[in-house]
């Protein structure tokens, strides 16, 4: 048995799960490296090399090749069936319901760390790890999700769903490294095109980045039954015709096809009476919004007078705000306004770099 304990490596074959698998190999740990088969990317356009939390063919053999150079295991874990029917549905639904999914934060949250999970007690394996860039530390007898040192790749705001029991047995090796530090250790390694190799952010299942292609593709007859709706401004005047308000986000500029002589803004949607609002910068700005499905994170419950920095979405700043326990979740009052909060995204509440909660926005305000 080694000193450090048996621990499963979610390994996509990709440079930040590559590294933190031989981080932990080289400490001592007992590791067993696994793959998760999420989605068939062949059929979905995904061929190719690319980095992202999920792997094609080639990042299996990857990942695969890692573990047998160093000497570990290494086991692919098929989860389509599971992904299918949760994340890749709940995406499809929610653009239906005219809200923006975050599709990411719904596989963490709900297939992959149990899927993990269940790998683990499987293999009598004590940890599971990633190689996301966040920590995570034990206070007042609750595991506290934080911000990672490099604050450019920090993962934390789709990690907000996870409960105690994943924290409480994860282990992020990189959470104390900058992503530079991560290359130069792959190519120290001898993995010279990791240490290279570009990075994606598309969908692991929208390889192309065309989420309406993707829903048009996967809803039947979905084109012809949303094309025709009007466009609106704020007092009810149509101003044109869109081609369907599943094809539109809040805050979207581009691809409106309509000519205002000055920049308009989707501000908006009404899925019931397929209707699209547009608006001026301004119109995007608001001051609260309502937060349901909370995680409780660093504490137990949000208290009436909570401060937080709140996040609505990955690459947001945050911004200062007042958090009020309502039934169900929590009312936000920020500081100053905001602009383009989208339904359906995650808002992500933090006490300096601590997670304090995570949950979903809502519609109504």
């Amino acid at each position: 048995m080694s000193r450090q304990g048996k621990v499963l490596v979610a390994m996509s074959g990709g440079i930040d799960s590559t590294i933190a698998a031989l981080m932990l190999h080289n400490q001592g740990y007992e590791v067993v490296g696994i793959t998760m088969k999420t989605w068939d990317y062949a059929s979905a356009g995904g061929a190719g090399k690319k980095e992202t939390g999920c792997c094609n063919l080639d990042s299996f053999n990857d990942a695969r090749m890692a573990a047998v150079q160093h000497g570990f295991p290494h086991y692919v874990l098929d989860i389509r069936e599971e992904f299918g029917s949760h994340v890749v549905e709940n995406f499809v639904e929610e653009y239906i319901a005219g809200r923006t999914p975050n599709p990411c934060v719904l596989c963490n949250t709900h297939i992959k760390w149990a899927a993990l999970l269940k790998r683990a007690n499987a293999l009598d394996c004590e940890f599971i790890a990633t190689g996301h860039y966040v920590k995570v530390r034990e206070e007042n007898s609750r595991y506290v999700l934080s911000k990672a040192r490099d604050l450019t790749k920090d993962q934390s705001y789709v990690l907000w769903g996870l409960g105690q029991d994943c924290l409480s047995r994860s282990i992020y090796p990189l959470g104390d490294l900058l992503k530079t530090e991560v290359r130069q250790m792959a190519h120290d390694m001898g993995y010279k095109e990791l240490a290279t190799k570009a990075e994606s952010f598309e969908i692991c299942f929208v390889p192309d980045n065309d989420y309406r292609g993707f829903l048009k593709r996967n809803v039947e007859g979905l084109e012809e039954r949303v094309k025709g709706g009007n466009f609106v401004t704020a007092d009810g005047k149509v101003v044109g015709k869109h081609n369907g308000y599943p094809f539109y986000t809040i805050g979207q500029r581009k691809g409106l096809d309509i000519a205002f002589g000055k920049p308009m803004f989707v501000t908006n949607i009404f899925p019931d009476t397929n209707t699209v609002v547009l608006g001026e910068a301004h119109e995007l700005q608001q001051d609260e919004m309502t937060v349901r499905g909370l995680n409780m994170v660093k504490y137990d419950t949000i208290t009436p007078g909570m401060t937080a920095v709140t996040k609505i979405r990955y690459r947001d700043p945050g911004m200062e705000s007042l958090l009020t326990p309502i039934p169900g979740g929590v009312h936000v009052d920020f500081h100053h306004a905001v602009s383009s909060i989208a339904p359906g995204q995650s808002a992500v509440f933090y006490e300096g770099d601590d997670v304090i909660s995570g949950g979903i926005i809502q519609k109504e305000i």
